[in-house]
């Protein structure tokens, strides 16, 4: 419960406020490009303290920086809930990003170092039902808070639960040998060249789509300059004696075939989660509600699944096959989607969302137990954070790129079928005439051709977006897919604690 705490107030966090964004633009007198901004400076923050959570764990001690994450956030949100512009909302949400980074990688640590590697599977299932849950609760409380109360307490309501967190961590944390606050060496090159690269990266991600892309100066700079800092942190933690990341995990193929797997399997979750409600509301004429009913049922499938999952590590199953098992039923799961059509019902939509969430319950926990078995606990804080960094770059990416292939292929749709749109074709003739019976409208009235002629592009546009729909679940379904085979890389373990690396 100590680790479980802070990871799912922050989790909570990065969901709960969406729901609250329209309430905060008007009590703030924002514009909507404005308003976003609560949730850029979040992300931010947060992507650039996550890998370098262990880097900050060795120089303060893991308990002592457990401790101040837990009370920067707590504090911050506490000058959230009060902040009287938007300019010093967005900087209290960017104190909060800093405060809620690391508390994720640290509490995996902690988890890790705390069981035996016989029991990984059972403690990273309790702690994945945490993980899980707080992204399906965040919208439904930030909801109601903001409807029955204001926007403002969906800030207040982490104030007891961070308090509770610190009380906890000062009871039941303690640092192993190993990790003591030490003298500090800052690799100044490399913590630069990170803070700029990912947070360059992280407003591209987050703002891509409403500015264009790369048709954006704006975008185009802060991509070029994303790229080049990146790619030479890489070069300079590859030769510092001291990194502020230390990307030598990456020479373990069972670490590094773990987060590629990490990486797609998020870029495929939430590239779908944000596709499904959009369908459920667009062409199908959902409310908010009924499309959260339809997330529902799986968020409890995979909260079932993963004890379940657990308990068969435990007794011996290996976790890379669990693992490949949870990727094929995602894979399905897509594929089952990008079958829906305009006529699906509440059953045909959820069934599929259900045996994803079975898939992702199967996914979580047996890829967090296998990636991490060759890392020596001295840097298994480094190696969350990595870990952890590419879950959420891999969520972002989903995210931007599910939402600009359904614009192109929408796009794309809508050309092919206005072309067939002919007076002289006879499916038009057989449309313009059923939508004229339908409207009780005359045939030979121009007036009443042009409310049918309208009627039918607006199917147009309805046909178009669903299979716009459907082009993108199919790439999401192959893309699972095709990380099967990587799972059979992860099967050469050495064992718990064998050295993977040089120092």
């Amino acid at each position: 419960m100590t680790v479980i705490i802070p990871t799912f107030i922050e989790v909570m966090d990065t969901s709960v406020v969406n729901v609250s964004l329209p309430h905060i633009q008007g009590s703030l007198n924002a514009g909507v490009d404005e308003v976003t901004w609560v949730l850029t400076s979040y992300l931010v923050s947060n992507a650039i303290v996550i890998p370098i959570t262990g880097w900050l764990a060795s120089i303060f001690g893991r308990r002592n920086y457990l401790i101040f994450s837990i009370a920067l956030f707590t504090g911050s949100s506490i000058l959230c809930g009060a902040a009287p512009s938007l300019k010093i909302l967005v900087i209290a949400r960017i104190l909060q990003g800093l405060g809620g980074g690391g508390l994720q990688p640290l509490s995996q640590a902690i988890l890790l170092e705390t069981f035996p590697v016989r029991e990984h599977g059972v403690a990273m299932a309790i702690f994945g039902m945490g993980v899980v849950f707080a992204p399906i609760l965040g919208p439904v409380v930030g909801g109601w808070i903001t409807d029955n109360w204001a926007w403002r307490w969906v800030f207040y309501i982490n104030v007891p639960l961070g308090v509770l967190a610190v009380f906890m961590a000062l009871l039941f944390v303690h640092d192993p040998p190993y990790i003591r606050a030490r003298k500090i060496r800052i690799d100044h090159w490399g913590l630069a060249l990170l803070v700029v690269g990912l947070g360059c990266l992280q407003v591209v991600l987050d703002k891509g789509e409403r500015e264009d892309w790369f048709e954006s100066r704006f975008i185009l700079v802060l991509s070029v300059i994303a790229a080049v800092a990146l790619t030479l942190f890489v070069l300079v933690e590859l030769r510092a004696r001291h990194p502020v990341v230390n990307l030598r995990v990456f020479s373990d193929a069972t670490f590094a075939a773990g987060n590629i797997i990490m990486f797609t399997g998020f870029f495929c979750l939430f590239g779908s989660i944000v596709l499904l409600p959009l369908y459920l509301q667009r062409l199908m004429g959902y409310t908010a509600l009924w499309a959260g009913l339809v997330l529902g049922p799986g968020g409890l499938a995979s909260l079932l699944i993963m004890p379940v999952a657990g308990q068969l590590m435990k007794r011996g199953v290996p976790p890379s096959r669990l693992l490949a098992v949870g990727l094929v039923f995602a894979a399905v799961a897509l594929w089952q989607m990008s079958r829906f059509n305009l006529e699906a019902d509440f059953v045909a939509v959820a069934l599929p969302r259900v045996v994803q969430a079975l898939g992702m319950g199967l996914f979580f926990v047996p890829l967090a137990a296998a990636t991490y078995v060759n890392i020596p606990r001295e840097q298994m804080g480094n190696a969350t954070g990595i870990f952890n960094l590419l879950r959420n770059l891999g969520g972002s990416f989903g995210v931007a790129f599910s939402t600009t292939v359904l614009s192109q292929r929408s796009q794309f749709h809508q050309n092919m079928l206005v072309d067939h749109l002919t007076p002289y074709a006879k499916s038009f003739q057989v449309a313009m005439e059923r939508m004229l019976e339908l409207m009780g409208g005359d045939p030979a009235s121009f007036f009443h051709r042009k409310l049918a002629l309208a009627g039918i592009y607006e199917q147009v546009l309805r046909q178009a977006s669903m299979m716009a729909f459907n082009d993108t679940f199919w790439l999401f379904a192959w893309f699972t897919a095709a990380l099967v085979p990587l799972t059979f890389v992860m099967r050469g373990s050495k064992g718990a604690g064998a050295p993977v690396m040089g120092h």
